[in-house]
């Protein structure tokens, strides 16, 4: 049987060498060629499927989402995964991978792991993976999650805010970097000082200042540094999550110039938005560590761009209006998590336009390096041998961000009534468009890609 194949054609391509007209060419799954729009070198296509994409759209990789926290099961009232990735559909995103925590259970274990691979089943409209956690007494499970195909491990170095998923104290980050080192697995940290958290005034109350003033960007530096020495003892792989203080860029750039295999992303809330800008009580803003000032996102922006940042992702981390204390506007009691899946890609690339920065370089940091992060290489650019996942935006479109056309569960956002430039059309799947109320999705794994346990 001759598989079909479909040929895409656009003026705009981002390529993995950049944006041309181009078409894609798409057979089981699969691209088999990208060319000119002319076809000139490609196979015969005599019996093709032709697609036209609009003029004016873009064609981009579909965008991979590494830090996404579903909650289900256990916390499905907060999000769940037919919701979440419903929503990753709706913003371009073709992949997102599980956070451990904030489920019940926390995937620490190789049975936790299939609960949550049975509870996905079905219910996914883009691919799933999943992170392990890295917690006290689980070392001896790390090494079976790995070959269960988680593609890393979450640690905590303070309170994770949840019960189940317990921080490591300095000597159960050593003894973990060093097991995860051993089988060349990655580890990510949620790198806060516990110690320079306890001393900083406690957040109480509606003043956001207050709340900010709770974290200190003196947190996150000296969390950092504990963890590069660590990296730097047992050569474990490690990455810091949702960098926030730019006080920490000059850390991590010296730890990649000296050669250590370090990697950090930052979050779409931490480059658009500013502590200036949050109105006291709207707790839909917090999170942990939270958005800073004008100055520091600037210097957020210029570590991206000279590659000390690599890669921008959602940390999408939804809740119940309860506990996000509305109707107090209590940032000491409210949960600390920022909803953003559906938009991250236009608000990303709204705050990029307006620095003359290009749509190839924002799928480079929303696609092809969480791809890469992840071991998920089967995707992430738009080339010869990679999976047909696009994203199709309009990004001279502007729209407003209206809760009723948030999909995921609780449409609880910060970026509600603004004006966000790049307005997603299309989303595609192993190289067929994703429309409403398909569950095409599956569960994948670093390396194969595709999951050993079967369809999503």
């Amino acid at each position: 049987m001759i598989e079909a194949t479909t040929v895409i054609r656009a003026a705009r391509v981002v390529t993995a060498d950049g944006e041309r007209p181009a078409m894609i060419i798409v057979r089981a799954c699969l691209i088999i060629d990208v060319t000119d729009l002319t076809g000139r070198g490609a196979p015969s296509l005599s019996a093709a499927a032709t697609v036209e994409i609009p003029e004016g759209w873009v064609v981009l990789p579909g965008l991979v989402d590494s830090h996404v926290h579903v909650n289900e099961p256990g916390r499905t009232h907060w999000e769940g995964f037919a919701s979440a990735t419903a929503a990753a559909a709706a913003g371009g995103i073709t992949t997102i991978v599980d956070m451990p925590l904030n489920s019940i259970p926390a995937t620490v274990d190789i049975a936790a792991l299939r609960t949550k691979q049975a509870a996905a089943r079905g219910q996914l409209t883009v691919d799933v993976a999943f992170w392990g956690g890295a917690v006290p007494g689980n070392a001896g499970q790390l090494g079976v999650l790995h070959e269960a195909g988680v593609v890393g491990f979450k640690c905590f170095l303070l309170p994770s805010g949840v019960e189940e998923f317990a921080p490591l104290e300095p000597a159960e980050l050593a003894d973990a970097m060093a097991t995860i080192a051993g089988f060349g697995g990655l580890l990510l940290a949620h790198a806060e000082d516990p110690a320079i958290i306890h001393a900083a005034p406690a957040p109480r109350g509606r003043r956001y200042a207050d709340f900010v003033a709770s974290r200190p960007p003196s947190a996150e530096v000296t969390a950092i540094e504990a963890l590069l020495a660590q990296t730097r003892r047992t050569g474990c792989r490690t990455h810091v999550v949702h960098l926030s203080s730019a006080a920490s860029l000059p850390l991590i750039r010296a730890a990649k110039d000296e050669g250590l295999p370090v990697t950090a992303e930052t979050c779409p809330h931490y480059l658009t938005l500013r502590a200036e800008d949050v109105p006291d009580g709207a707790t839909q803003f917090k999170c942990c560590p939270p958005i800073r000032d004008d100055a520091n996102r600037e210097l957020l922006w210029g570590g991206l761009l000279d590659g000390t940042i690599d890669c921008v992702v959602s940390d999408h981390s939804p809740c119940t209006a309860d506990a996000k204390q509305l109707d107090t506007g209590d940032f000491g009691e409210a949960w600390g998590g920022i909803a953003s899946l559906q938009v991250s890609l236009p608000a990303v690339w709204t705050e990029a336009a307006a620095r003359g920065i290009g749509l190839a370089q924002v799928a480079r940091w929303m696609s092809t390096g969480p791809a890469a992060l992840t071991g998920l290489t089967d995707r992430g650019a738009i080339c010869p041998g990679k999976r047909a996942d696009l994203c199709v935006v309009a990004p001279d479109e502007t729209f407003e961000v209206c809760p009723a056309r948030l999909q995921h569960r609780n449409p609880i956002s910060p970026y509600t009534g603004r004006t966000l430039r790049g307005v997603v059309h299309q989303t595609w799947l192993r190289g067929t468009r994703i429309g409403a109320n398909r569950r095409d999705g599956k569960l994948v794994h670093a390396g194969l890609g595709i999951s050993r346990t079967g369809d999503g």
